[in-house]
């Protein structure tokens, strides 16, 4: 039941080159840092990645990002990410761009073992006709197009079918965790790291603080244990690095 291993290093070892992989944070909330610094300084590369975005001032996934380590990305808010565009754009990479909200639920329906549903975001777009532009041919033409979706009419409305998303491996950061894996959020950071954990096949969650079981009130628990494979204590210092995407001061 102790899912602790020594260090990040370790908890990623068998994260093999073209991996799937859904890992948690909201902007530069939440984001698993230390085990995104583990893949990179392992050289693992070719990963398809799963996330809201994909990194930004130079931390979380814009390290595997600016090394060229990741194919493709699925995900809902590029942002203010320069290179990642700049990739996209001219072809070195793949994109699914899709509704955040339909991001989410196909996280939680892969984690719960629903293969799909129907939700009405994007009926009437190309997210349901097909034809978003996922790899360009680095010319500005499209070398390849999202495919069209099944849409079905319930009650009178429609609504367009989506797929649950599985992965191979999901890392996330947590601002408590105990040695069975029970996991507790903090405000932003828990808007994607319980979805990305219930993904992933094998799930890395790195701990700001590593408590002992029974110490976290069961009602308490954002995510229970068995979603959980390992768990990665944080140092003080690893714990207290936390960055802030824009900062707003008054004048």
């Amino acid at each position: 039941m102790d899912k602790v291993v020594a260090s990040a290093r370790e908890a990623v070892a068998d994260v093999p080159d073209g991996a799937s992989l859904a890992v948690g944070g909201f902007g530069l909330s939440g984001v698993p840092d230390v085990l995104i610094q583990a893949l990179y300084e392992r050289g693992t590369t070719g990963l398809r990645v799963v996330s809201n975005n994909c990194g930004a001032m130079d931390s979380g996934l814009a390290v595997l990002l600016a090394a060229g380590r990741i194919a493709r990305v699925t995900g809902s808010y590029i942002g203010g990410n320069k290179e990642f565009a700049r990739q996209y754009l001219g072809g070195e990479l793949e994109l699914e761009l899709i509704p955040q909200g339909t991001l989410a639920e196909r996280l939680r329906a892969g984690g719960a073992g629903i293969p799909a549903f129907y939700t009405p975001a994007g009926v009437g777009t190309l997210v349901a006709d097909g034809g978003l532009p996922w790899r360009y041919d680095g010319a500005g033409g499209i070398a390849v197009a999202s495919p069209p979706k099944e849409v079905r009419e319930f009650d009178g409305a429609e609504y367009v079918l989506e797929r649950g998303i599985r992965t191979d491996f999901a890392l996330v950061r947590a601002a408590r965790g105990d040695r069975h894996g029970n996991l507790v959020f903090a405000k932003s950071a828990r808007n994607f790291n319980p979805l990305a954990a219930m993904a992933g096949r094998v799930t890395v969650a790195e701990v700001e603080r590593l408590v002992e079981p029974g110490e976290i009130e069961p009602d308490a628990v954002h995510l229970p244990g068995v979603f959980v494979q390992r768990v990665v204590a944080l140092t003080a210092e690893q714990a207290a690095d936390k960055r802030i995407e824009r900062r707003t001061v008054r004048s």
